[in-house]
């Protein structure tokens, strides 16, 4: 099982009014892939090393897919599953994350990320990779 972790800035961000989850109308909730351990320290996407996205199918999380809500003061976004199929070589990644691709400042602010323990390597045309959010995206408190 992958294990979560927070980028430290996201909740910042969210008090600052940077991100808009909203199931219908959100913002453009994006998978990020990388084989280089992030840190809680990272905000933003070009604080990663090298993520992947070359020959892959959309990272996006389309608005209306999503669900989110809090329950005595804990925030809980969920997130459905994301199939994400090779178009060609697909660089190895062990982590993947999630970043907010809309706001224009700061861009690309990071929220979290998950640790698979181990590099899915070896991905090319048409080889898939799930990203299981089955029980809980993240939940923030």
């Amino acid at each position: 099982m992958a294990t979560y972790n927070k980028h430290n800035q996201f909740i910042e961000d969210v008090m600052h009014g940077v991100h808009n989850f909203t199931a219908t109308t959100g913002d453009a909730i994006t998978a990020y892939l990388t084989n280089t351990l992030p840190t809680a320290a990272n905000s933003v996407l070009a604080d990663l090393t090298a993520p992947v996205s070359t020959n892959l199918s959309t990272r996006v999380f389309p608005a209306g897919t999503r669900t989110s809500g809090q329950t005595t003061g804990t925030y809980t976004l969920l997130l459905p599953d994301l199939v994400l199929t090779a178009s060609g070589a697909v660089a190895d990644f062990r982590y993947v994350g999630v970043y907010n691709d809309t706001p224009a400042g700061p861009v690309d602010p990071l929220v979290c990320w998950w640790d698979y323990g181990s590099t899915v390597t070896g991905m090319d045309s048409p080889d898939t990779f799930t990203i299981d959010f089955t029980t809980s995206t993240f939940t923030a408190s």
